[in-house]
């Protein structure tokens, strides 16, 4: 199995993609209660849902800049 990629993420509208971080987080602390209870049977899991949780965070943090930068020259030319 291999990574999302990060493009599938920029594609997501900004309520998608909220949505999308909270479904992400439910399921790492699913891994991590299987973990706990020695149930988990593919730990790679972890990897591959903390990288896509990684993704989604900096396509929001991406958003978050470009949205300020046009906001401060937007101040900047009045």
């Amino acid at each position: 199995m291999s990574f999302p990629k990060i493009e599938e993420a920029r594609q997501l509208n900004d309520e998608e993609l909220s949505q999308q971080i909270l479904e992400i987080k439910k399921q790492l602390a699913n891994l991590r209660l299987l973990k706990a209870t020695g149930r988990l049977e593919k730990p790679h899991e972890f990897k591959h849902t903390r990288h896509r949780l990684a993704q989604l965070k900096t396509v929001e943090r991406e958003r978050q800049i470009s949205n300020q930068s046009s906001v401060t020259s937007d101040q900047l030319s009045v």
